[in-house]
């Protein structure tokens, strides 16, 4: 069996935010509407069934990781790319000759604090993070150990409100 993953996916609240995720029903949806080729290739190729999610507002202020999320199916082709009346249409996109994909994701819990870009640049041991080096595509590695410091991030007496 592959080992877990674990990855940061971005979506703008007003579009679709962790609230909209914890409400569907089984608090499960498909994430989908990437149109960026790196992050198109992360969903296709690498996250897998199992891997573990930190679910990032972007465009908000402050812009900060909430919540936790797991896939719970892998790579599949992204229907809302043929679809005209989808948010993200491309017509280039076909059931035939898919362009696009996505996985289901599953919410878990919300953090108590959410830990804002600000706190995340200002903790040493995150320099490297994804989120930091490659800061335009909305589908992000990181490392056990980058999870591991923003979930303690996240709890009471984490710090991750700091820098807001």
């Amino acid at each position: 069996m592959a080992q877990r993953r674990y990855w940061l996916l971005k979506s703008e609240p007003s579009a679709y935010s962790f609230s909209d995720l914890m409400s569907e029903p089984d608090q499960t949806a498909e994430w989908d509407g990437v149109r960026n080729y790196q992050a198109r290739n992360f969903l296709r190729d690498d996250i897998k069934e199992g891997d573990r999610v930190l679910f990032y507002h972007s465009s908000v202020d402050p812009t900060a990781v909430v919540g936790t999320a797991v896939v719970v199916r892998s790579s599949y082709p992204d229907h809302t790319a043929w679809d005209p009346d989808s948010d993200h249409p491309d017509p280039k996109s076909t059931p035939e000759n898919p362009r696009w994909y996505m996985v289901d994701v599953r919410g878990e819990a919300g953090l108590p604090i959410p830990v804002t870009l600000a706190a995340i640049k200002a903790n040493p041991s995150l320099e490297n993070i994804s989120l930091l080096t490659r800061p335009r595509i909305s589908v992000h590695p990181i490392t056990p150990e980058e999870w591991d410091i923003i979930l303690a991030m996240g709890q009471e007496g984490g710090l991750g409100h700091t820098g807001a």
